[in-house]
């Protein structure tokens, strides 16, 4: 039977969501964080979804010229029925940084397609779309995207425009229709997703959409959601999935690169139920040449020795958001990444323990990286908070072979979501 999607991630903590959604209703999937060599790829051969996790959300045009060609090429050589080109829920991206229309107009040309389709809506996530107008959840409320409270002020990328075509327009001259009836002769295709019923009709589209709309699609993990609702009411596929319990483990290591005020709240929390933080200086770890790290990492070992777990972050909140003294610093943002991934394997390397959480989504991105880890895959999925799950890490490191790592979005995740990742959880 042939392989049902093929993805790539614009950053890790989006390509775990795509994971997730897929894995947890019974589509095995795999997750690479890097090209595969033959022998890597082996073992998953079979399985019907394939990712790659990549950076592009925090990269330049020139950037994505320069090689997603090549991967998306790659993925085209998996002869997948849709190659997905993930993006953040939210949307947020520039003409400048993390450009979607760019994106979209390679894999055209890659894939030789004159209509490229859309889906963003996911209601599993909060998000929402209609008449082509981005909403999004956050502390119980929903938000126009332009006025969203964090969204609308993203250090990096603020979404000042709520109306996609409209965003697009600035970063594309691909013409974008919406086509919640019918499709485009060429273009963008964007198909609204705000409920369950338009989830399931986005999906049916999808599965009947034109020669000229496959295989490639761009949009969040609501393809994914869409594509298996519609999948499970056909029976292609089972449409469920069942996770060992998750047991509590006695310590874990937490590093968040994070301005937003979710993962602030997360902090503070942890603060009061067993957790000691590292605060580390967002603009002296980007200018830092090892010793900060090397301290950041005896640090983490000292409060392991005296049985807490170590919370390292470079934020709490967006009131401590360093955005323009970073901007001055070259590649700041990176080398924060950088960092913490090198805080983490330093502490990892050193002891037992066998759970980690990264926070932030181009930090988790960057951190991740400086780990020896080539493959994940879900291990447990958190169903009140979806998007960020638990994953079981693959490495040719017998210290890092096996480690249970979570890559939690800015956004994601209820006030004790490090507590419960570290506590344990029951499906």
């Amino acid at each position: 039977m042939k392989r049902l999607i093929s993805f790539y991630g614009d950053d890790f903590t989006g390509s775990t969501d795509v994971m997730e959604a897929l894995s947890t209703h019974g589509v095995k999937t795999i997750l690479f964080t890097r090209r595969p060599t033959a022998e890597e790829f082996a073992p998953f051969a079979d399985y019907k979804a394939i990712g790659l996790a990549g950076t592009s959300r925090s990269q330049t045009p020139e950037w994505m010229n320069q090689n997603l060609p090549e991967i998306f090429a790659w993925l085209k050589t998996l002869d997948a029925q849709f190659c997905h080109y993930k993006v953040c829920s939210t949307f947020d991206s520039s003409a400048e940084v993390g450009n979607i229309g760019r994106a979209a107009e390679i894999g055209a040309k890659i894939f030789a397609q004159k209509i490229i389709p859309l889906v963003v809506g996911a209601p599993q996530l909060k998000r929402y779309t209609f008449a082509g107008n981005l909403f999004a959840g956050y502390q119980g409320e929903t938000y126009r995207i332009d006025r969203h409270p964090v969204m609308s002020r993203h250090p990096v990328t603020p979404m000042h425009e709520s109306d996609l075509r409209l965003h697009l327009a600035q970063q594309t001259q691909l013409p974008i229709a919406l086509a919640n009836a019918t499709w485009p002769s060429n273009g963008m295709a964007l198909i609204d997703v705000n409920d369950a019923a338009t989830q399931l009709l986005a999906g049916q589209r999808l599965l009947d959409a034109p020669q000229q709309a496959l295989p490639f699609v761009v949009g969040s993990s609501g393809v994914e959601y869409a594509l298996v609702k519609a999948l499970t009411a056909i029976g292609g596929i089972s449409g469920r999935a069942e996770f060992p319990a998750l047991a509590k483990v006695a310590q874990c290591v937490v590093v968040s690169g994070s301005v937003s005020p979710t993962t602030g709240r997360q902090i503070q929390t942890a603060q009061h139920n067993g957790f000691e933080t590292v605060p580390l200086s967002p603009l002296d770890l980007a200018r830092d040449d090892g010793h900060m790290v090397g301290q950041a990492i005896d640090d983490c070992l000292r409060i392991l020795n005296r049985g807490m777990s170590p919370l390292v972050h470079t934020a709490l909140g967006s009131a401590s958001d360093e955005t323009s003294a970073l901007n001055a610093i070259e590649e700041g943002r990176l080398r924060i990444g950088l960092g913490l991934g090198n805080i983490l394997r330093g502490v990892l390397e050193r002891t037992n323990i066998k759970r980690a959480i990264i926070a932030g989504g181009d930090s988790s991105s960057h951190a991740l990286g400086q780990l020896d880890i080539y493959a994940l895959q879900t291990r447990f999925p958190l169903s009140a908070t979806p998007g960020s799950p638990l994953c079981t890490a693959t490495s040719s490191n017998a210290k890092l072979n096996g480690l249970e790592v979570a890559l939690k979005g800015g956004q994601v995740g209820n006030d004790a979501y490090f507590v419960q990742l570290r506590d344990g959880l029951t499906a």
